[in-house]
């Protein structure tokens, strides 16, 4: 299952992808917000990234403005790897090379078309494996 958040800069964007996800039965969990306010991005970002981290869901998908604060707020907790994506190409390699287990999108740079390929793309691709576990492995083990 996936766990998704946003803050006011992401909220559209968050409300047009589980549209999507209700669309396609995609099973997911809206952390917030929940209306068109104002809230601080890490007070989103924090709890989805540890939810995942301690796996209690399977990837997450944060949305701010920018998507920047949300990816850095969620790389600072141990076992998480966000990718803030722009593209089809940056959501298909964080999956295929990085194993990203959170993606980020801005939702006032990325438009909602854009930014449907973007989370499709994040989610029907698998992790490539090989020689790319060894530099995950890598990340993951740095600072402990």
């Amino acid at each position: 299952m996936i766990i998704i958040g946003s803050d006011h800069g992401g909220f559209e964007l968050k409300k047009a992808v589980t549209e999507y996800f209700d669309r396609e039965g995609i099973e997911y969990f809206d952390y917030g917000v929940h209306e068109n306010v104002s809230v601080d991005y890490p007070d989103i970002a924090f709890p989805v990234a540890e939810k995942v981290a301690a796996g209690e869901y399977e990837k997450g998908m944060i949305f701010c403005g920018t998507g920047i604060g949300v990816s850095i707020c969620a790389n600072k907790v141990d076992g998480i790897r966000a990718a803030l994506c722009t593209d089809h190409f940056t959501a298909e390699y964080c999956r295929l090379h990085n194993d990203a287990n959170i993606l980020c999108i801005g939702g006032r740079v990325t438009g909602v078309g854009v930014a449907l390929d973007i989370v499709k793309t994040f989610l029907s691709t698998e992790f490539e494996g090989g020689r790319h576990e060894r530099r995950v492995a890598k990340i993951m083990s740095y600072g402990k």
